[in-house]
């Protein structure tokens, strides 16, 4: 069975669902069907890792989601990795990003499933803000509902292991 099928078989739900961009959707990938099975979510690790755009210093991981995937790529591309929260904790550090320090490096950001971008680009400005080098992101799943166009509007190319085409194939 190829990663695409497996992922498929394992993550896709039908139903009403409400998504993160707040639209509604009659299909949903549980994402966390594949990050809490360690072997699959190695093999992702691996499968991404050729993503990887020559140059990046250091793998972002968005909470929540992109936490698990980024440490599985981060294990296969060697390269060290932080940890992004929504939004600053206001507490203790009050960071941002825990983890290996961004400022003046160029990042890659680590998403599980992209649909509109929105966190992705929200991540991206903040971290641009704090002085990190962001021109990438790379996500497990894309549902290409328009999550690529508007990345590519904010100055970043997504790149992504499996598309919602290629789930709908396998």
């Amino acid at each position: 069975m190829t990663l695409a099928a497996t992922v498929a078989a394992r993550c896709r739900l039908t139903g009403t669902f409400v998504l993160r961009s707040g639209r509604t959707a009659t299909e949903y990938f549980d994402k966390y069907q594949f990050e809490a099975d360690p072997v699959l979510l190695d093999a992702i690790g691996a499968g991404l890792a050729p993503l990887v755009p020559p140059g990046t210093e250091v793998l972002a991981g968005l909470e929540m989601g992109g936490i698990a995937v980024v440490v599985a790529l981060a294990r296969h591309a060697g390269l060290p990795c932080a940890f992004v929260r929504k939004a600053a904790k206001p507490y203790g550090t009050n960071r941002l990003a825990e983890g290996t320090d961004l400022t003046g490096r160029r990042v890659l950001l680590v998403e599980d499933v992209v649909t509109s971008g929105g966190q992705i680009a929200i991540s991206a400005a903040e971290l641009r803000n704090a002085g990190a080098v962001i021109e990438h992101a790379v996500c497990v799943i894309d549902r290409q509902e328009g999550g690529t166009e508007a990345l590519a509007a904010e100055g970043i190319t997504l790149h992504a292991l499996l598309t919602r085409q290629q789930l709908d194939a396998a």
